[in-house]
Order: C-alpha cells, then structure tokens, then sequence
C-alpha cells in the first residue's frame, strides 16, 4: 500500500506539522491525509518485437474540490503507487498556494521510456489514455508532461481523447505542441518560474545575482532552463547534473555550449573535458555556492548533505528534493540558508498549464509577452504573500507556504461539506 512509502510519508509529514499554524477542524484533516480517487490499470502493449507486455498505470487524484484534477504523468522505471499519492498531495498545495482553480493530482507508467521505440511509447499512451478515460476530462482531470514525457506525450492522450468522444477537446491535457493549440512559453515556463523565486529570495537576504554562482541538479527542461536565466543574470554556474552523473568546475561551465552539445547527445556525459569535473552527490551539493538548486528527483537532499551546505539559497526547483532529515536541519540548525519551498518554487509549469486551459476553452491565444507578463505576475505575488505570511508568523518558508495552502483546500471542504 502507498502507506509505506518513503515520498508519502514524507508528504504526510509536512502537512501534518503545519495543521497547529491553521485552523481547520480534525474531520477536514482526515480528508486531507489520503487521496480522493487512486485509478490503477493494467496496460497491454505490442512491442516491436511481436511480444505483448504488461505495464501498470497510476492515476491519483488527491482532491477534486477545487476543480478538476491537475498534475503531470511521468514514465520511469521508479514509478510507484506511494510515489504518485505523494506528488499529487503536493500538487493540491501548489495550486492552491498559487491560487488555481485546480485540485491535485498526478499519474505514471512504470516503464523505461529510453529502452522504447516511438512507436512503443505511442501505443502505450493510446492505449493508458483509453484505460482511464472514464476518470478524464476537461473539468475532471487534465494531464501535462513530466518525467520521461513530452509534448508528443500530451498530443497523443489529446487525439486518442477526442477521437474516442467525437470532438475536438483542446483542454484535455496541458503541455501540448503549438501546432495541437498549445501555448507559448509552456516548455520554459518552471525553470523561469524557478529564477523569478530566486530573483525575489535573493532581493530578501541582499545577494547580487551578478557575480554570484549555483550550482544546478538536472539539466532537462526545467534544469537547463535555470541554468540558462541564471547565467543570463551574471550568475557563474559552477555545477551541473543529469542521469549520467554529478560535475563541478571551480570556473563555471558554459551553458549555452552545455544546451548546444544537448541538442545532439542523450546526457552530459562526453561534453568535452566534462569527465574531469565528475563529483559525488554528497560533494556536489556541498560546494561553498550562493545558491544550490536540486531540479531533479524527490529526496536528494539528505539530512547529512543539508548538514555540509555551504550556500546561502536552497531554491526546491524539484518535487519533495528534500528528505524529512534535511527539511528538519534547514528549519532548525541552518536557519542561515533561506529555502524556496518547492509548491512555490517550481509552480511556474502548472501556472502556464492553467494558461494554456483557459486559452483551449476559449481559443484566444496569447502572446509569448503576454504569458511571460502573467507568468511573473502570478509568482511573484504567491511569493511575496508566502514570505509576508512566514514572517509575521515566525515562521520558515516552508511552513508559510504549506499552512496557506492547506487552509485553503481545507476550507474549501469544509464550505462544500460533506456528502451526503
């Protein structure tokens, strides 16, 4: 059962310790502790080979108060039951930190979408897509990309979607390529969400952006992204990271030659004189930085890393990249470095997805400007309420942000009541 999870226990956890900063009542919290609806289906596939496999689908909706459900679907090898409750608690506080009219939720393929033709990856997108279509739809559950997907990904689930209804549905799924009414600046919007938190962290605690240095964990979309607007801004970026390992250079890295050499090769791995610069996790994240920035996996952050950081900005550009140890170090023994909790942080996808539903209902559609303006906007005021709300409660980021968004959820319950 997900109960046993590492993720969800520590999801639990975070929600539990900020219910004294709210006033919701204990029946509210019950229903806030487990998701909604957990969908589990089986998917059969013919591979290229002839053979028919067997690959187990996650769709979880954590709540469905707010308005549809929101969240991305991931292929991994990884992809577990409690992973996926986990992340879709997570996506109901991000938005309704961010003030959405969505409720969380999030989906995944236990596969390895790298070991897969296209045309497998097709056939079992169809194919998922039809299996939970009865718990789908425009203002039920609205899917985007995430780890292991992409913009074909999402193109796929809306044809196999409107095929099967008979319409056209636009609003079916997020993240979709421009030429399947997607929406400008979609693909960038995290990693620029990302540097707009850090742009009004760093204002806070008086660090120059200008000659200051990250280092970065992850260099997909939303990665390299960061990485990118960083160095855009005069911030040396001393380290980068992906599935083929962990590299650090004292004199920064080029990113756009970095992005470049990407273009052409699957990893980093390669890139020249890249092999030198090879660390270990712990020594990445543990370089004298300004600013570390974990936009990979859950749970890369250990209480013994957090213990050895030696920045002065943690920005959570992944989901839960903080184990409960480490969440616990930062709180208490280094109150010195400020954290951008990740339902803020990395709210910049779900924020552009929103756009981009309201923009497929509509079928007016904004200008790169326009979504870039909106975009700012929108994380800048969560922000600036998160930090006001932290501050004059006494209270760290993390806590801020989670007691505002669990409050809000929880009186959206509670004003809806309970049926019957």
């Amino acid at each position: 059962m997900f109960e046993s999870s590492p993720f969800y226990q520590s999801a639990l956890g975070q929600l539990l310790s900020v219910i004294p900063h709210t006033s919701l009542e204990p029946g509210v919290v019950e229903r806030l502790r487990v998701p909604k609806r957990i969908i589990t289906v089986s998917v059969p596939v013919r591979m290229d080979s002839g053979d028919t496999r067997m690959f187990m689908g996650i769709r979880v909706q954590h709540s469905l108060t707010a308005g549809p459900g929101k969240g991305g679907l991931r292929f991994a090898p990884t992809v577990d039951t409690g992973e996926v409750v986990a992340l879709a608690m997570l996506m109901s506080w991000k938005c309704a930190l961010l003030g959405l009219p969505f409720s969380g939720a999030k989906g995944g393929i236990n596969c390895d979408p790298s070991a897969m033709s296209i045309g497998e990856q097709e056939r079992l997108t169809r194919r998922f897509t039809a299996e939970i279509l009865p718990f789908i739809g425009p203002t039920v559950d609205v899917m985007a990309p995430d780890m292991g997907t992409n913009e074909q990904t999402m193109a796929w689930i809306f044809d196999t979607y409107s095929i099967v209804t008979g319409s056209n549905c636009a609003q079916i799924v997020t993240g979709k390529p421009l030429e399947t009414y997607g929406t400008l600046g979609r693909r960038a919007a995290t990693g620029m969400g990302v540097v707009y938190t850090i742009e009004e962290a760093a204002r806070r605690i008086n660090l120059k952006l200008n000659g200051a240095t990250a280092v970065v964990q992850g260099f997909g979309n939303v990665g390299s992204v960061t990485c990118e607007q960083l160095a855009l801004r005069g911030v040396t970026v001393k380290g980068v990271a992906d599935v083929s390992g962990h590299y650090f250079r004292d004199k920064g890295f080029d990113v756009k030659a970095l992005m470049e050499y990407l273009k052409s090769n699957r990893t980093l791995a390669g890139f020249p004189g890249i092999d030198a610069d090879k660390v270990s996790v712990d020594d990445f994240f543990t370089q004298p930085v300004d600013i570390v920035v974990p936009a990979a996996m859950e749970h890369q952050v250990t209480g013994k890393i957090a213990r050895n950081l030696k920045c002065r900005l943690v920005a959570e550009a992944a989901n839960g990249p903080c184990t409960t140890d480490a969440d616990m170090v930062l709180r208490e023994a280094h109150k010195d470095i400020f954290l951008i909790p990740d339902i803020l942080c990395n709210a910049g996808g779900v924020v552009v997805s929103y756009f981009e539903w309201v923009q497929g209902i509509q079928m007016f559609f904004w200008s790169a400007e326009e979504v870039d303006n909106k975009l700012q906007q929108m994380i800048r005021r969560a922000f600036i309420l998160t930090h006001g709300h932290a501050t004059a409660r006494g209270v760290d980021m993390r806590t801020g942000a989670l007691a505002l968004a669990v409050e809000k959820v929880g009186k959206e319950k509670a004003k809806r009541g309970l049926f019957p």
